[in-house]
C-alpha cells in the first residue's frame, strides 16, 4: 500500500468580503438611525460651523459677507456694554446657582429621612421645571411689581417700606435670581434624592454606632458619597445659568431694565443678531460665550471632579 500526500485545500482570503457583507447586512440599521444624523447635520453641526466662520466676517443678513479676520473680537474686548452683559450674567449665575444647589440638597435630604406623602412632596417639588418659562417670568414680573406686587404688599402689610423692584439694579437681579432659584430648586432636588437613595445603609448604619451625630454624618459620608452627583448638577447648572435670556427678556425687556443691569450676555448676542443685524459680531459674542462656559465647567470639574466616589 502506498501512501499519497494530499495537498491541503486551497483557501482564498475572504476577510474583506466577509467584512463588507456584514456591514451591508445591517443597512437596514443604518437607514433606520439615518434620519439623527441627518437632523443633527443639518441643525447641529452646520450651525456650528457656520457660526465659527461668520465671527470673522461682517455680515448683515442680506448682502454679500465681507471677511474681516479678528476686527469683531478686537471690538468684542473693547465693548464695554459686553463686558457689562457678562458682569450681569456671572453675578446673576452666583445669585442663583448657590442658593439652588443648597437649598435642593437640604430638602433632598429631607425627603430621604422618614417624612410622610413623599411622592406629593417630589411632585411639587418637579412641578416649577416643568411649568411655561415664559409664563411663569410674567408671574414672577407682577410678584415683583411696585404697585401692585405681592412683595410689596406683604412689606405695607408689615409696615415696612417698598421697593421698584424692577426699577433699580440690584433689584432686577434680585428678581431675576429669585425666580431662577423658584424653577430650579426642585430639579436638583430630585437628582440629589436619587443619588442619596443611590448610597447603601450600611454606612449610615456603622455610622450611627460610631456615634456619629448628623452633621458628622452628611460631611463625612453623604456630601462624599455624593460628589459625582453634584458634580453634575454644578456642570448643569453652570450651563444654564450662563445661558440665561428668557427670564430678564420678559422681565425686563431686550434692554436689560435699568441701567442695562437685567442684560446678559445671551440678551446681548440676540439684540446685535436680530435688533442691529451685526451678525458677525453676534457670532463673535456666540463663542465667547461657549468659551465661558468651557472655563466654568472646568473650573468646576477642578475643584470638584476627580476621585469621584471613595
Amino acid at each position: 500500500m502506498t501512501l499519497t500526500a494530499t495537498a491541503p485545500p486551497r483557501t482564498t482570503s475572504t476577510a474583506k468580503p466577509g467584512r463588507r457583507r456584514s456591514i451591508w447586512s445591517y443597512w437596514r440599521f443604518y437607514l433606520a438611525l439615518s434620519p439623527f444624523y441627518l437632523i443633527f447635520l443639518v441643525f447641529g453641526l452646520y450651525p456650528v460651523a457656520s457660526t465659527i466662520l461668520l465671527a470673522f466676517q461682517k455680515w448683515d443678513g442680506l448682502g454679500a459677507r465681507q471677511l474681516v479676520g479678528l476686527q469683531n473680537f478686537r471690538f468684542l474686548l473693547e465693548d464695554s456694554t459686553f463686558w457689562l452683559s457678562l458682569w450681569n450674567t456671572v453675578v446673576l449665575f452666583a445669585m442663583s446657582t448657590v442658593p439652588t444647589l443648597a437649598i435642593a440638597m437640604v430638602l433632598a435630604v429631607m425627603l430621604h429621612s422618614a417624612v410622610r406623602l413623599k411622592g406629593v412632596y417630589r411632585i411639587a417639588y418637579f412641578i416649577p421645571n416643568i411649568t411655561s418659562l415664559v409664563a411663569a417670568a410674567i408671574f414672577f414680573a407682577a410678584v415683583f411689581s411696585t404697585n401692585f406686587g405681592l412683595i410689596n404688599a406683604g412689606l405695607r402689610a408689615l409696615g415696612l417700606p417698598t421697593e421698584d423692584w424692577l426699577g433699580q439694579p440690584w433689584g432686577i437681579k434680585i428678581a431675576i435670581s429669585t425666580m431662577i432659584v423658584w424653577q430650579w430648586t426642585g430639579y436638583n432636588t430630585i437628582i440629589y434624592l436619587a443619588g442619596l437613595q443611590a448610597i447603601p445603609t450600611e454606612q449610615y448604619e456603622a455610622a450611627k454606632v460610631d456615634g456619629a451625630g448628623p452633621f458628622r454624618t452628611f460631611f463625612s459620608i453623604t456630601l462624599p458619597q455624593l460628589r459625582p452627583v453634584v458634580l453634575f448638577t454644578v456642570i448643569m447648572s453652570t450651563i444654564g445659568g450662563l445661558q440665561t435670556f428668557t427670564e430678564p427678556q420678559v422681565m425686563v425687556g431686550n434692554s436689560g431694565g435699568t441701567g442695562q443691569s437685567g442684560l446678559t450676555v445671551v440678551m446681548y448676542f440676540y439684540n446685535q443678531a436680530f435688533g442691529a443685524n451685526d451678525y458677525g459680531y453676534a457670532a463673535a459674542i456666540a463663542l465667547s460665550i461657549f468659551m465661558l462656559v468651557l472655563l466654568f465647567t472646568a473650573i468646576n470639574w477642578k475643584l470638584l471632579g476627580g476621585r469621584g466616589r471613595q
